[in-house]
């Protein structure tokens, strides 16, 4: 009855099982042993061309570690002022490259809108020795408000970044998500559409600490083995990363743990988007459900033991709910129920 975020579910039983046979031999370490080599192509094919690809343990590391590839210190980042590089990692894009400024262009439900993007970068001051240079575009896919990008609208943005000179950073800590709404291949979802660099979530995702910086742009692969081990992220034991990202992989178990969770997240926002006084903020498209909620809605969910997050702070009356792979239709089912009963005024069955 957890729906305050996917990072409170358990690991995967498959990725914990993948663990423990690593925990079974010996191996070179700092990601020289067999298995870190057979990730690193298992996750290149899966995107149908040639990757360099860097494991890492959290998602802010994948994300800073990736802008400070290809962002200089007097250098700026494009994002949406929404994104978790601006909002939720605590200045790490700004601490790994070095002083890079964050610019956020503004977009309806977590997307960066074109016209903004291109009246950004035009009154950006390139060349001008007294402003910060436009060096990355970042997007999120899927969005912190739950959606998705499409490929056409990543190739839009893409486009418009490269006529500026800007490499394009993508943050997929939801990655699988957005792919499992999309049903496009990765490659469309990234490279095809202009994507140069890939931070590839997997905890959120049934794993218990990985994520992969896929690098699409050779260029941009330079310096990040280099930035990764200043960064205290070249695991000696680079085994487990490596065991988890396998297993994650191996039969496309991402994505269907993530049309599992997008599941749960489209019953959620319909049932609870018929509710009178209920609004849902954006459309539900992966695993997230933002909905306005009468508080005497929200008093009996809390009552009843299901956990929600106030994303506007306590007291306010906006939910976020996520599901993940391991929610529970049944527990989706009796959440609707306990807000309808609350707002009738019944006692739920």
């Amino acid at each position: 009855m957890n729906f305050a975020s996917d990072n409170t579910a358990p690991v995967h039983p498959r990725v914990m099982a993948a663990l423990a046979r690593a925990n079974e031999m010996a191996a070179m370490p700092y990601g020289n042993d067999a298995l870190s080599r057979d990730v690193e192509a298992k996750i290149a094919a899966a995107f149908g061309r040639e990757a360099r690809v860097f494991l890492v343990s959290t998602g802010t590391a994948a994300n800073a570690l990736a802008l400070a590839a290809g962002c200089p210190p007097w250098g700026v980042v494009y994002c949406h002022p929404e994104s978790h590089i601006d909002d939720d990692e605590c200045g790490a894009p700004e601490f790994y490259t070095g002083g890079a400024k964050l610019a956020g262009v503004d977009g309806v439900h977590g997307k960066i809108d074109p016209a903004a993007l291109a009246d950004a970068l035009a009154r950006a001051g390139a060349g001008v020795v007294h402003h910060a240079q436009p060096a990355m575009l970042s997007l999120t896919n899927a969005t912190e408000a739950g959606t998705v990008y499409a490929p056409a609208e990543i190739a839009r943005l893409s486009a418009i970044a490269r006529a500026h000179g800007l490499k394009v950073h993508l943050d997929g800590a939801r990655f699988a998500n957005a792919l499992a709404t999309l049903g496009c291949s990765p490659a469309a979802a990234t490279w095809q559409a202009g994507v140069d660099v890939l931070s590839l979530g997997g905890t959120k995702n049934g794993c218990l600490a990985v994520e992969a910086i896929v690098v699409f742009d050779p260029a941009l692969a330079e310096t990040l083995a280099f930035r990764r081990k200043r960064a205290g992220h070249l695991f000696s034991k680079h085994r487990y990363l490596a065991a988890q990202m396998d297993a994650y992989l191996t039969d496309g178990l991402w994505l269907d743990l993530a049309r599992h969770a997008n599941g749960i997240a489209r019953a959620l926002g319909e049932g609870l988007g018929r509710l009178p006084g209920a609004a849902l903020v954006h459309p539900v498209e992966a695993n997230e459900v933002f909905v306005d909620l009468p508080e005497t809605a929200i008093r009996a969910l809390e009552a009843a033991g299901f956990a929600v997050y106030r994303w506007l702070g306590p007291g306010t009356q906006r939910l976020r709910l996520v599901a993940s792979w391991s929610s529970q239709a049944a527990d989706a089912a009796r959440l609707i129920e306990t807000a309808r009963a609350a707002l009738d005024g019944q006692t739920p069955a």
